[in-house]
């Protein structure tokens, strides 16, 4: 016989033996009517336990489990055993789940959790900025009602999703994202949504560049081209046409070579494996060089002059800083007309020192100034050929501040000229006086 029926059977058996031996004492009677009393005050006690069972099944806490002896002693004892397990699964699978969700908040891309009517259980905070969702009030509704692009539905509705689909934000135009489904579970689905806007920029200026280079060189390739056809063509050009011919072929070769060494230098201040080869350099010495550059090419046309009202030093790259400064001077020179005036100025300001070029050229319109670093990016193209300009030195200026943790201010007036200066923290700032011997001037 099992542990349970002999633990219930005991009482009644023990009852009726006491009433058995009851019976020869006091008479039948009155020990049959004590084995009546005993096995209700039994029924009774069973009766008490099943109603704290009962009451305890409507909230079964693992704190509130009933005490009691025997048989119902055992049981509530096992009640406990299950209900802590089950507590303990519980627990664990909370944390599972808060887990997963602080996971999905934390990922980058926005995630959000469909049903398999394509409701939305749940998603992660960047879901709701990139696709415009509100936890309150769009959990439970369809992703449809949401998200309306027509190609967002055929691709919702065609169930091949190996591929993700590109789509433009109707809330954000300069968003776009790259949306993928998978499908887990019991026909739900993932929905990841990823910002792939920096991308889309970066394939567009990449797209840009390589029509602009080939723009650039069409026109130089052309002529030169065409200038050898006709030397090939007619041998009987007199010497001073071969010249001239010649002489044009050699210009564009040349803007040709400006081109090609502007987009090295360029490619060298992007690349990563290229870090800057810091120095102290003399700046003041520099700008006597530059000076002396700037002449020369003016050619006597303007009045160049520098202005350096500090000694002061930089820690950085004196290749760098010498193209960045040499192209912000050849600039002023050829956009300012004859007759005109170019300033170098090396002084300290609010929060360092500043190399400036002051012009009194043509000026810049203000809605320009903002895209002037741009790559070849310019205010007047024609101009800009007939000076010899690339298109790419205020781009070459703006990388060259940047890996020096500087910063290029411009200021410009039409008809009036140009300011554009090339400030950098204290931090690069060194005092001549701090110049360690081997490098200080004698």
């Amino acid at each position: 016989m099992s542990d349970f029926w002999s633990r219930a059977l005991r009482a009644p058996l023990l009852y009726a033996l006491a009433a058995l031996l009851l019976w020869p004492l006091v008479g039948g009677t009155a020990a049959a009517f004590f084995l009546v009393a005993a096995c209700f005050g039994q029924l009774i006690y069973h009766l008490v336990q099943l109603n704290k069972l009962a009451h305890w099944l409507k909230d079964p806490q693992l704190a509130t489990v009933p005490q009691a002896g025997g048989s119902w002693g055992d049981l509530f004892a096992q009640l406990y055993q299950i209900v802590r397990r089950q507590s303990k699964s519980r627990h664990q699978l909370s944390e599972a789940l808060a887990r997963f969700r602080r996971a999905g908040e934390a990922m980058p891309d926005g995630v959000v959790i469909l049903d398999e009517l394509d409701e939305i259980e749940w998603f992660n905070p960047v879901a709701a900025r990139q696709l415009g969702l509100n936890l309150e009030t769009d959990a439970g509704r369809p992703i449809t009602y949401l998200l309306r692009q027509t190609q967002f539905h055929e691709y919702l509705a065609a169930h091949n999703y190996s591929e993700p689909l590109i789509l433009k934000s109707t809330r954000n135009p300069e968003l776009t994202l790259s949306i993928q489904l998978v499908p887990f579970g019991a026909k739900q689905k993932l929905l990841i949504a990823r910002d792939i806007s920096r991308v889309e920029q970066l394939e567009t200026v990449r797209r840009d560049f390589v029509a602009n280079v080939s723009h650039e060189l069409r026109t130089p390739l052309t002529v030169v081209g065409g200038f050898l056809e006709t030397l090939l063509d007619h041998a009987d050009l007199s010497a001073e046409q071969r010249r001239h011919y010649l002489e044009t072929m050699l210009d564009q070769t040349r803007r040709m070579q400006r081109l090609v060494d502007d987009l090295l230098t360029l490619s060298r201040l992007e690349s990563a494996a290229n870090p800057l080869q810091e120095a102290p350099v003399d700046v003041p010495g520099l700008i006597k060089r530059l000076l002396a550059e700037a002449q020369s090419l003016s050619r006597g046309r303007h009045q160049v002059r520098a202005e350096v009202t500090t000694d002061a030093w930089l820690m950085g790259s004196e290749s760098e800083l010498e193209s960045a400064f040499g192209n912000l001077i050849s600039n002023a020179v050829r956009y300012t007309p004859t007759g005109g005036e170019v300033v170098l100025r090396w002084e300290t300001a609010a929060e360092g020192v500043c190399f400036s070029v002051r012009d009194s050229g043509i000026g810049i319109e203000p809605q320009h100034i903002p895209r002037l670093t741009e790559r070849f990016y310019r205010v007047d193209r024609s101009r800009s050929r007939e000076t010899g300009g690339t298109g790419l030195g205020l781009s070459i200026v703006k990388h060259v501040l940047t890996r020096h943790q500087g910063r290029l201010e411009i200021q410009s007036e039409v008809g009036k000229g140009s300011t554009f200066s090339a400030c950098f923290p204290a931090s690069r700032v060194i005092a001549r006086k701090n110049l360690p011997a081997a490098v200080t001037p004698h």
